[in-house]
């Protein structure tokens, strides 16, 4: 861009600026202002025409007074005026006053958008950068109206310079942003795609932006740019710093093209062609590599911007989630990052690992730095990061860890900062009830929460400890004298109070045997408690003591001189006075039948989704897509290990099991999934609507994702620019549930939301399906919930087709994916000695029972991977079975309605051809075909 010469200095600018700065205060400033500006507007309006040198000069003090806080009327016809001159200096001024002083509603816009047009056509790349900064600057409606049509033309024209092309993607970015019912799609989106392999790397840079932004809502026409983007990635991360000099800041080879190619990437799932996808392996392997190299540079700007790199590099191997190896070498990464002494880099690394553990293939070496993450939450001064390392050890848990971290995070506790407490004792109150195998743990544990936390214990929390004593036999004693003993601590948090009223007044019988805890030394207790409390909590005091008439009639005397007392039955509250006088007069009028029969133990309580992880989720945010990363990290075998999952048969439904879902999603009465047979001869089942429409065919990659979830049950099954399907499964011998998370990834609302799933005659009588109904409006970046429970009758071969239909912006959209309901779902693993299996493996020697399939190795051959496909799968993987110990062995139970089919499997890697044989022998031919597919896919 031509520079200003000295002969276009303005001395008249340089000295008011200078009679401005010598002001010695601001009515000096002020009178100064006025009469420069009554010189500027005589000037103006004088008969004298004015030359190009004073109008500018003019117009610059203009917007030096503007930019001082004080209002500028005139001068914009001048300002407007200088657009038309053919001197540089004269037509950026112009233009820099109309970027700053000129609103969109100005009558003199026809004539700034006339100036512009005419020096876009004048093939002037000076003239045509000023003229696309101005309306990228200005970046109203009506701008973009005028030229949204012009700029990509310019673009992609073949002789247009770089400088100018660079400009025209950044200003058709700037409209895009602000007005994209403006930009239309056309025979140009091909065509820029193609910048992506320019040779000027700033045309480069200025494309990925604008391509990256249009594929966020267009994703099908830009799709080409993944292989070019890959391409161009690779050729920078492989060149020596001395190759891209320009483009080289501190050794680091285009370090902001690298990131917004990245970036790019992330707008799509893993390239299907093998080439691409192997190219882009390499790419990030070679940036995990340099990542290990040792600096080039002390400074901070290198470390910096390879940092940059790395961690856009790793956002895009979480986003894919389909290359153990390199998201096992990214958790790895990171946990270097974890103990670096630059604050930034350790909070990074705690956040990008909170996604890496929502991963199958990853959660484990999370795992592996959870004493560094504790030490982080212990030594850390700066509060964001330790809120980085609570959600960090919250993600990263599950039952085999959950004690210790349970316990660190109490003692963290205590010494937190007050505004992140509340959230970690939500935490805290899910962790503990979400992966309680032993719930007199439980129960201390919540305790344990309100002694250390209490003014932070929402009434979520005790409420959750209340329904899950209620509904567990086996738990009630040992909670009612656990809070027996914390009650007699001298001081006593107000929730501790409610949660042992409550308890006591249920279940204090299962301890008045103990002379230490007899009923009148319990109602001691609490009634020591009764004068320190709330109004609320002495409610709930005297509806306890009314509980004690019915469950301690010894005591009965006690409790009604109690209730008899001036301060009970003349309270100024109206509530305690009507609840004493009603108490003493039932406890006097009513026997002992009726007595027994108002005062009844609580029934249990219907399970429902738990109260405390909704409000964990609404303090996060409500109803965000990003509450799906929260769902997906229970791992697939805290679920299968978990507990029982609630039958499907919606009469079990009001009274829950005692081995019912600890988190609450459970069943609230379910609408069964299944329509009167229609003469279609295909089962429907569709919630929302007496009619079904037209089924849209399979989502591009569906197949794919299907595959991926054989051998795991959570995660995101689906994702395009508007909707992301997210779902988390469990399953236990032939029943399932599963939680389907739909997310609304725009900011408009999806009205006529349908879901519906479709079976197959064959598989309606294999599989029974029922579901809940989700509410028809999702609103923008809203989530909905709806969960499917899952019964197998008989082996099958299908899957069900989850069909979406909805109405986004006026458009009608139809999706459609595959459900992954298959039969290893049910599989229970069988733990079997060497001698067993193979006198089992003898028994299944008819060749109907047999299916073998001899194949190519997919992916690299791992041996851990393998294993944890085998166990994801479903069966168990038996150590030392197999005289070769290259192979792998398993052995399960496929659980249906009508019967139980025993399978055992045998996997012979062959390292050196890079192939596997795999046998499957079962009691059913079936089985053994259907099982032999889905897991010859995985390898």
């Amino acid at each position: 861009m031509p520079a200003v010469s000295k002969g276009d200095g303005m001395r008249g600018l340089a000295v008011f600026i200078s009679d401005i700065r010598n002001c010695k205060s601001k009515e000096a400033e002020i009178k100064r202002i006025n009469k420069e500006l009554a010189n500027i507007r005589s000037k103006f309006k004088g008969d004298k025409a004015l030359d190009g040198y004073s109008k500018k000069k003019y117009v610059c003090k203009l917007l030096f007074i503007f930019l001082l806080g004080h209002d500028i009327d005139f001068g914009h016809m001048e300002a407007v005026n200088l657009l038309s001159s053919n001197r540089y200096t004269e037509k950026q001024i112009g233009y820099l006053f109309i970027s700053v002083l000129v609103n969109s509603n100005s009558e003199l816009i026809r004539l700034i958008n006339n100036a512009i047009k005419n020096d876009l056509a004048s093939r002037n790349p000076t003239f045509m950068g000023l003229a696309l900064h101005c309306i990228a600057n200005v970046g109203s409606r009506e701008m973009a109206e005028a030229f949204a049509g012009e700029i990509p033309k310019i673009l992609v024209a073949g002789d247009t310079m770089d400088s100018v092309k660079q400009s025209a993607a950044l200003c058709l970015l700037r409209l895009y942003r602000t007005s994209p019912d403006f930009v239309p799609m056309g025979d140009w989106t091909s065509r820029v795609v193609h910048l992506l392999n320019d040779q000027h790397l700033g045309v480069v840079t200025a494309a990925t932006s604008l391509i990256t932004t249009l594929a966020q809502k267009n994703p099908e026409e830009f799709k080409t740019s993944v292989s070019l983007a890959v391409s161009r990635l690779s050729r920078i991360v492989t060149s020596a710093s001395t190759d891209l000099q320009d483009y080289t800041y501190y050794f680091v080879p285009a370090p902001w093209l690298s990131v917004k190619l990245l970036r790019l990437l992330q707008c799509y799932p893993p390239p299907e062609d093998a080439a691409v996808r192997g190219r882009l392996t390499e790419c990030l392997e070679t940036i995990l590599n340099k990542a290990q190299e040792p600096p080039k540079s002390k400074k901070v700007q290198h470390s910096n911007a390879k940092n940059a790199v790395l961690f856009e590099a790793i956002s895009l191997i979480i986003h894919h989630d389909s290359e153990p190896n390199l998201l096992v070498r990214a958790c790895n990464q990171l946990g270097q990052f974890l103990q670096h002494r630059e604050t930034n880099l350790r909070y990074l690394a705690l956040e990008s690992m909170c996604t890496l553990a929502s991963s199958e293939f990853s959660h484990e070496a999370v795992k592996t730095h959870i004493e560094t993450v504790i030490n982080a939450l212990k030594t850390e001064r700066d509060v964001s990061v330790r809120q980085r390392a609570v959600d960090l050890l919250y993600a990263m848990c599950d039952r085999s860890n959950a004690q210790q971290i349970v316990a660190e995070m109490l003692n963290y506790l205590e010494t937190a900062d007050y505004s992140i407490r509340e959230e970690i004792v939500l935490k805290v109150a899910i962790l503990a009830e979400k992966y309680a195998v032993d719930y007199t743990w439980y129960v201390d544990t919540i305790l344990n929460l309100i002694r250390i936390a209490g003014d932070y214990v929402s009434e979520e929390v005790w409420y959750r400890v209340i329904q899950i004593v209620i509904n567990r036999d086996d738990v009630q004693g040992y909670a009612a004298k656990t809070v027996f003993e914390a009650l007699q601590a001298p001081a006593c948090h107000e929730n501790l109070v409610k949660v042992g009223g409550y308890i006591l007044g249920e279940f204090g019988n299962l301890i008045a045997g103990d002379p230490r805890s007899s009923p009148l030394i319990q109602f001691n207790l609490l009634h020591s408690k009764f004068h320190l409390c709330s109004v609320p909590t002495r409610a709930l005091l005297l509806s306890t003591y009314i509980k004690f008439v019915n469950l301690f009639p010894e005591i009965k005397t006690t409790i009604q001189d109690v209730l008899r007392s001036d301060s009970q039955l003349k309270n100024a509250d109206v509530e305690l006075q009507q609840r004493a006088v009603e108490y003493l007069r039932l406890s006097t009028i009513a026997s002992t039948d009726i007595l027994a029969t108002v005062l009844e133990e609580m029934p249990p309580f219907p399970e429902r989704e738990s109260s405390i992880l909704a409000k964990l989720k609404k303090k996060k945010g409500p109803g965000t897509v990003t509450d799906l990363e929260e769902i997906k990290k229970e791992r697939n075998s805290d679920v299968n290990g978990g507990t029982e999952s609630t039958p499907v048969n919606a009469s079990t439904v009001s009274t829950p099991s005692p081995s019912a879902d600890l988190l609450g999603l459970g069943a609230a009465p379910l609408t069964s999934a299944a329509p009167p047979p229609s003469s279609t001869g295909s089962l429907l089942v569709d919630v929302f609507s007496d009619s079904a429409s037209v089924v849209a065919p399979l989502a591009p990659g569906s197949e794919d994702n299907f595959a991926r979830f054989v051998c795991k049950n959570n995660g995101v099954l689906f994702e395009n620019q508007l909707l992301q399907i997210g779902l988390k499964s469990e399953f236990r011998q032939n029943l399932g549930r599963m939680f389907i998370f739909y997310g609304n990834k725009t900011s408009t609302q999806f009205l006529n939301f349908t879901p519906t799933l479709i079976c197959s005659d064959e598989l309606q009588s294999s599989l029974n399906l029922q579901t809940k109904p989700v509410d028809p409006t999702v609103d923008g970046g809203a989530q909905v919930q709806q969960v499917v429970n899952i019964e197998c009758i008989s082996d099958f071969m299908e899957a069900p087709i989850l069909n979406i239909q909805f109405r986004y912006g006026g458009t009608f959209q139809n999706i459609s994916v595959k459900l992954p309901i298959t039969l290893n779902k049910f599989f229970q693993p069988t733990e079997m000695a060497s001698q067993d299996f193979f006198q089992r493996w003898k028994q299944l020697s008819n060749p109907q029972q047999e299916m073998q399939n001899i194949f190519k190795a997919k992916h690299p051959m791992d041996t851990e991977i393998t294993k944890a496909k085998i166990i994801g799968f479903g069966s168990a993987l038996l150590e030392e079975v197999d005289p070769n110990p290259a192979n792998f062995v398993g052995a399960g139970i496929i659980h249906t309605k009508t019967t139980q089919i025993g399978c055992l499997l045998r996997l012979e890697p062959n390292l050196q051809a890079q192939m596997y044989r795999l046998t499957l022998r079962t009691s059913k031919e079936t089985v053994s075909q259907r099982l032999c597919e889905l897991l010859s896919e995985q390898f």
